[in-house]
């Protein structure tokens, strides 16, 4: 058990400002504190790894932040940024939210649903933020799709990617699909009926591509296609509605929409119209940033709160035990070979 910790210290000079601490100083961890000490309402308290090699460097870039343990980090900030492997974000998280600190927690919320579950209900408890960082939520291309569809029939996402070792911790469920898991759940309001889906490992220990096909109890069906060993990246999204159809490209920010009141006419088609629209580069860390320190500062929404983490890492669950059945069947017929048995320690 953690006990509560006594309020952070504060600055006088940092009044009316979020003072963020981060968790972590990896890839993500890096730009998460460059984004926080470039922040108008926001100061970075401090960095914790446990590279301090690593953290100070980092440290360093964003204006000569502190590098400090854990427990010192937590009497410095507000709020913690967690960007560290999915492993350490249950324990990380616990810790700051038992010491009354806000949190952004970077995806997935948790390892388990029961500890993403645990992590709910202390943050409920302490009456404190806890914000999923799942980016897209954030995008243009996200607003972009919600205005003009809004009761999908069907969904077709593809998310593909070069082969980088960052990430390969985790499957490519949890490190790619997971993005447009959480997309396709924020776009279709109905719980998930049924996942079928198949993967395989290729370069790391885990899944390095994967496809999903998730069934809703309102009929809709979502098709997800995640790989990290592509040659090139690739990340589109298709929609079907009564409202019409939606091609968005993410990748080179454009989306095309087939349907009869948004657009140019087009000829010979009975009154359908053509709309295409182009989207800037568009900051979306600085965006997720914003929205925290709003709902830390201001009381705003939670954009993505932790019962959106629960529903997508639940899917992301889902889809990860759906490919084990669908292994241990293709293994049963012959049409793969078992995978050899880990080896006993000695």
């Amino acid at each position: 058990m953690f006990g509560r910790r006594q309020a952070a210290q504060h600055d006088p000079a940092t009044e009316g400002r979020l003072r963020i601490g981060v968790a972590g100083a990896g890839h993500f961890g890096r730009f998460h504190a460059l984004k926080v000490a470039a922040a108008p309402r926001a100061v970075l308290a401090g960095l914790f790894d446990p590279d301090a090699r690593r953290a100070a460097q980092v440290a360093a870039e964003a204006g000569g932040a502190p590098v400090l343990a854990l427990p010192e980090l937590l009497d410095q900030c507000d709020a913690l940024i967690i960007a560290a492997p999915a492993e350490a974000h249950y324990p990380l998280a616990r810790e700051a939210l038992a010491a009354g600190r806000h949190v952004l927690v970077e995806k997935p919320i948790a390892a388990t649903l029961s500890e993403a579950r645990a992590l709910a209900t202390l943050a409920h408890e302490q009456g404190r933020i806890l914000q999923v960082g799942h980016l897209l939520r954030h995008s243009a291309e996200h607003r972009a799709i919600t205005q003009r569809i809004t009761r999908p029939l069907y969904i077709e996402a593809t998310r593909l990617a070069p082969f980088k070792p960052r990430g390969t911790d985790v499957s490519v469920i949890l490190d790619l699909m997971i993005h447009d898991l959480d997309l396709v759940l924020a776009i279709v309001d109905s719980p998930i009926e049924s996942v079928d889906a198949l993967g395989s490992a290729v370069s790391s220990a885990h899944e390095d591509i994967a496809n999903a096909r998730v069934r809703f109890t309102n009929g809709c069906v979502a098709t997800i296609t995640a790989s990290r060993i592509s040659l090139k990246t690739e990340r589109r999204m298709r929609l079907f509605s009564e409202e019409g159809y939606l091609s968005a490209d993410f990748v080179a920010r454009e989306l095309t929409m087939i349907g009869r009141e948004r657009g140019l006419p087009l000829p010979g088609t009975g009154g359908f119209r053509r709309e295409v629209v182009h989207w800037d580069e568009h900051d979306t860390l600085a965006a997720e940033h914003q929205s925290f320190v709003a709902a830390c500062l201001d009381g705003a929404p939670v954009v993505v709160d932790a019962e959106a983490g629960i529903r997508a890492l639940e899917a992301a669950l889902a889809v990860t035990d759906s490919i084990a059945r669908s292994r241990a069947q293709m293994e049963r017929s012959g049409l793969i070979a078992q995978r050899p048995a880990p080896a006993s320690a000695p």
